[in-house]
């Protein structure tokens, strides 16, 4: 994953994270409004319930005021203005009874005006039991008193306290608190999860940077040896010598080995840091195969096999990059001698022909074929298929990757098809330029 693409999925995903935080937040907060709304509009009732009663059963009945009979001082506090006397028995049934018929199944602290002290004299705490309703017990607590109003229009009034209104709001909003603790632990997954991406790639930065270094540092003594090997081939006595000259020659072919790998290790690196550039020109395929051929015979040579070409379409004309597209020939060559029956020859077919999306060169072979659970897996970095004699085949596992890799760059479709032991066949479709 490069750098730009981590920095989207940042930007993205706190862009995501602002945008959720911001709805759901957006969505508690009308939530709690409209509860809070719902609430006062029946504590209101209840209140004025309360006071009509207060004034109907009083002796004699008396008139409340037409203003500000109601007031809010604090969000759970309410001071009702009877501007009369009344009892405080009275007050405590009917505000039970007007709270019931609201649906209010709130605790609530009442408390009355004493004009001779300009106080509020602390009434008990009413608590609500599930079964028998408001309890009005006269050992209740006796809370500290409630504040009182500094309003000449008030004379004789009573205030209303609920202590566990903020928390029973919520309590009744526990399916919107839910999901937002889902959301956050959404999101906190989120970060943990970039984190953890961002720490797997500074490990695999520094994982890459220590093999591009390595692979840098063998060049040279790779130089070395090949140039010293070339010396000693050349050399008289060397070739006079067949045990010298087989050495000799064991070494020249390990040496140039080594330092295709090392090559195509290199050019990994490059595709990753994509620092690749393609010096895309035009290609005849038919062309290229046969100039390739010979070479590719070799390869097959190695294990008595045989190269067959089926060039059906004359002389197609691509843009390739022709040094990549070598590499690709020479890998797939590569990798169908080395996973080859050991009972039968290689038999590789390299074919070329129209398709509905322009031309395929396709190469099959007769080898140990691949299972349908490795295929998908067959082109990624350093994957190599490990049953039956597989596992015996030397390399690094970057040879099909490496054909992946060009090919994305290329813009070139690639499929592969494969039975376990009848062999493997890969297309590589080139569009028409």
């Amino acid at each position: 994953m490069t750098n730009a693409i981590i920095r989207r999925v940042i930007i993205l995903g706190a862009i995501a994270i602002a945008t959720l935080l911001a709805v759901q937040t957006y969505w508690v907060l009308l939530t709690y409004d409209l509860q809070e709304r719902e609430f006062n509009r029946k504590v209101y009732q209840a209140l004025l319930d309360t006071a009509h009663k207060l004034s109907f059963t009083a002796s004699p009945a008396f008139t409340l005021p037409s203003q500000n009979l109601i007031v809010q001082p604090y969000s759970n506090y309410y001071v009702v203005n009877i501007n009369n006397q009344f009892k405080a028995g009275d007050l405590e049934h009917y505000l039970g009874e007007s709270l019931e018929s609201q649906g209010l199944k709130e605790d609530f602290h009442y408390g009355i005006f004493d004009c001779s002290s300009n106080q509020m004299v602390a009434g008990k705490i009413i608590r609500f039991a599930d079964k028998s309703g408001f309890i009005y017990s006269d050992n209740a607590a006796v809370p500290t008193a409630l504040p009182a109003l500094n309003d000449a229009d008030f004379i004789y009034y009573f205030g209303v306290r609920f202590p566990d209104k903020n928390a029973n709001l919520l309590s009744n909003m526990w399916i919107v608190v839910v999901f937002s603790l889902l959301m956050l632990l959404t999101i906190a997954f989120f970060i943990y999860s970039m984190g953890v991406i961002l720490r797997q790639k500074q490990l695999s930065e520094l994982q890459r940077d220590f093999i591009n270094n390595m692979t840098h540092e063998f060049k040279t003594p790779i130089s070395t040896i090949n140039i010293s090997t070339d010396v000693f081939l050349q050399s008289s006595t060397i070739k006079t010598d067949l045990r010298l000259s087989r050495y000799a020659k064991i070494i020249k072919e390990q040496v140039m080995r080594l330092n295709t790998q090392v090559e195509k290790v290199l050019q990994l690196a490059k595709i990753e840091k994509d620092n690749l550039e393609l010096n895309k020109e035009k290609v005849d395929l038919e062309e290229l195969i046969n100039n390739l051929s010979p070479s590719l015979e070799l390869k097959a040579g190695e294990k008595s096999g045989i190269i067959q070409l089926h060039l059906g379409t004359p002389h197609p004309i691509i843009m390739a990059d022709q040094l990549h597209l070598t590499n690709i020939l020479h890998n797939l060559v590569d990798n169908a001698v080395k996973y080859s029956r050991n009972d039968v020859p290689p038999e590789i077919i390299i074919a070329l022909f129209k398709s509905k999306k322009g031309v395929t060169l396709k190469v099959s072979d007769n080898g140990l074929g691949i299972s349908k659970e490795h295929q998908k897996r067959v082109f990624e970095k350093f994957y190599r298929v490990s049953t039956g004699n597989v596992h015996n085949v030397k390399g690094f596992g970057l040879g099909l990757f490496y054909v992946k890799e060009i090919c994305k760059q290329h813009g070139w479709g690639l499929n592969l098809t494969s039975d376990p032991g009848k062999g493997t066949s890969v297309e590589i479709i080139f569009p028409i330029e």
